[in-house]
């Protein structure tokens, strides 16, 4: 079964080197990202610790940044922080663990939100669950409120099993409705050759009472490699990953990939390029509601701690290849 998977994905891979700048963008070939359109910025020490930043969320308002992070006053291993502010341009404050309610024993790793920011997906691996790592969904009433959350509830086997899952990103269809959460799983236990498994992508579709469908792998962006954290565009036609797969500029880098339509397959993932990846690992990944800003971390030299959280702007080449220009949602 995995045998037909790598085939499958190797010839996907191949063709790209002749199609990807044309399938990634659903046919437009003015779309990817522009080689200097976005220098990436450190968001300082306020954000970033001598520790370890590995992954980042924003909410859909845009004024709460949750990230995960090992430094002193964590309750486990990696916990979950929360950094707010009063407007798009006002900066962040100083970050507050989420408490104990959300942060179990273990680890946990960064979540996804609703639209309408009263839902939060993210990953522990607290007891109780069904495998390692497990996906978890918790509520507030009040979508202003960090420190609102509810019990967390685990989100059963159509979505985790005795395996690992993690890097929920929850995405609602704006124009038919139909939310969709796609996640990583390394279910098929494939060796990474480091005492570990591969993790691919996977998707699942909500049902109307909230309950999930049996998830399936996505044959378009996984990979025989590595492959993690998803970002969407709120349209639903934009994803980023983070993957160590052949093509890359260091040993983590992120990749984009497209689709004409949300009812379209996805397109061949590329490689954002520089000076977004670099020869350090960029992952973790977080696109924000305007569809132009990604958050993302980072080990490159420049930063605070092990990995950095650092923030730039998507940018494309037009069609006469022209000044680069903010890209659309």
């Amino acid at each position: 079964m995995r045998s037909i998977h790598l085939a499958f994905v190797l010839a996907v891979m191949v063709a790209a080197t002749v199609v990807a700048q044309v399938t990634m963008s659903g046919g437009r070939s003015d779309d990817p990202i522009d080689d200097d359109s976005a220098v990436p910025v450190n968001l300082g020490p306020t954000i970033n610790s001598p520790g370890d930043e590995p992954q980042v969320a924003i909410t859909h308002s845009g004024l709460s940044l949750y990230f995960c992070s090992d430094r002193p006053g964590s309750f486990s291993k990696l916990d979950l922080w929360v950094s707010h502010r009063t407007s798009i341009d006002a900066p962040w404050g100083e970050p507050r663990n989420l408490g104990s309610m959300i942060n179990g024993p273990g680890f946990q790793y960064c979540p996804s939100f609703s639209p309408d920011d009263r839902e939060m997906f993210f990953t522990s691996s607290r007891p109780g669950g069904f495998g390692k790592l497990d996906i978890y969904v918790t509520r507030r009433l009040d979508p202003t409120d960090d420190f609102g959350w509810q019990q967390p509830i685990n989100l059963g086997p159509s979505i985790n099993t005795s395996a690992s899952e993690a890097d929920p990103i929850y995405f609602v269809d704006p124009t038919t409705g139909e939310a969709t959460l796609y996640f990583i799983s390394n279910r098929l236990g494939v060796s990474n050759g480091k005492g570990g498994f591969l993790f691919d992508i996977y998707q699942s579709t909500r049902n109307e009472d909230g309950s999930f469908q049996p998830a399936v792998l996505n044959h378009e962006l996984s990979s025989p490699y590595d492959d993690r954290r998803e970002t969407i565009r709120r349209d639903g036609l934009l994803l980023i990953f983070t993957s160590d797969r052949p093509g890359g500029m260091g040993g983590l880098d992120l990749w984009v990939s497209r689709r004409r339509s949300t009812h379209d397959p996805w397109g061949v993932p590329v490689n954002l390029g520089a000076p977004i990846n670099s020869e350090a690992d960029e992952r973790g990944s977080a696109l924000a509601d305007d569809g132009v800003t990604l958050f993302f971390s980072s080990d490159r030299p420049g930063g605070y701690g092990q990995g950095d959280l650092w923030v730039t702007t998507l940018k494309r080449r037009d069609r006469n290849n022209g000044p680069a220009t903010p890209e659309k949602n």
